[in-house]
């Protein structure tokens, strides 16, 4: 049965502002279930959601927070038994992700973060079983197998690690700029989860279906290169602590340490270009690997086009870039 609210409903005895859920009917599920709560950050992803879904039927709790999808979402996640809550983005922090870990009454202990063009192996599952069992840990890194105009790209570096499989309570993202608008997404893309205490890395990795069409990932790195822009032009934000910059840190933070030095250098964005296609053997991927990693270099210009803009643009011109938004499309990580 669905709940509707303008400002505030109850869910399970608690209090979700802004927000809309739409709790799915009773789940059978056999021992087996993994005693996962499952956060999925979804817009628009009717073609995505059902592999998805499928991948993670035996988790024990499973979240699908959407952004007022226009396509079937919201019905393919019903038809997976999953929780729908509708999140309305209204600026600034927290984003969608952590806005979930902030309100939602989670049933289970560790929490897994996962965008819909993302999937999980039954190796993955098998481990994350495993995983969640030893005391000593309180969070997981987890590779990406990246999928980019459906080719596997074994090169270009396109090697990802995220740290989503966590503890409740013990993981947050960091919050590196309040000043946020709808025109950088309203989900956490770039930010990264940070986790208090021993944190390893899991041998198996999620399945990442990149893009389902060109028009969609330039218009999302458009959106992510307003929020690097932005980041970049103020420094990071305070609600937070961020990760810092380090050349010898994690791999978030040794690309974190790269773009602080390097971005701003004359012809970083074809360096860049090279570095990915020939350096990174980006030419092995095919014609997929060519444009993923023109595509690479095309945001870093577009961060530093950005940066320009914000550093010499008049009030007027900036007050006007800020005010377009283009019409909405689903989400989805580089």
């Amino acid at each position: 049965m669905s709940q509707f609210a303008m400002s505030a409903l109850s869910f399970s005895g608690h209090r979700l502002p802004f927000a809309r859920v739409e709790e799915a009917g009773p789940v059978l599920r056999d021992t087996s279930t993994l005693p996962v709560s499952v956060i999925i950050a979804a817009k628009n992803e009717a073609r995505n959601l059902p592999q998805c879904l499928e991948s993670v039927r035996n988790f024990g709790e499973v979240l699908v927070i959407d952004s007022q999808s226009s396509d079937a979402t919201v019905e393919i996640a019903r038809s997976f038994a999953a929780n729908v809550v509708q999140f309305y983005y209204r600026g600034g922090w927290p984003k969608k992700r952590q806005w979930a870990l902030d309100n939602l009454p989670l049933r289970h202990d560790w929490v897994l973060l996962l965008d819909a063009d993302e999937s999980v192996t039954p190796e993955l599952a098998a481990e994350i079983r495993h995983a969640v069992n030893n005391p000593a840990v309180n969070g997981y890194f987890i590779g990406l197998q990246m999928f980019f105009l459906g080719r596997r790209l074994r090169h270009s570096g396109a090697t990802f690690y995220k740290l989503c499989l966590f503890r409740r309570g013990m993981g947050h993202f960091e919050c590196r700029t309040a000043e946020q608008d709808d025109s950088m997404c309203d989900m956490e893309v770039h930010e990264h989860v940070m986790v208090g205490g021993n944190v390893r890395r899991l041998q198996h990795r999620l399945v990442h279906r990149n893009v389902d069409s060109l028009a969609r990932y330039i218009q999302k790195h458009n959106e992510y290169s307003n929020w690097e822009a932005q980041v970049c032009g103020e420094g990071n934000g305070t609600e937070y602590n961020s990760l810092p910059p380090a050349p010898l840190g994690s791999q978030a933070q040794r690309r974190r340490w790269l773009r602080k030095h390097f971005l701003r250098w004359p012809g970083s964005s074809l360096a860049f270009f090279v570095y990915r296609y020939v350096f990174c053997a980006g030419f092995l991927d095919g014609a997929p690997g060519l444009i993923y990693c023109a595509f690479q270099g095309i945001q870093f210009f577009h961060i530093k086009a950005k940066l320009y803009e914000r550093e010499h643009a008049s009030p007027s011109s900036a007050h006007v870039v800020s005010e377009f938004h283009p019409e909405s499309e689903p989400h989805v990580r580089n």
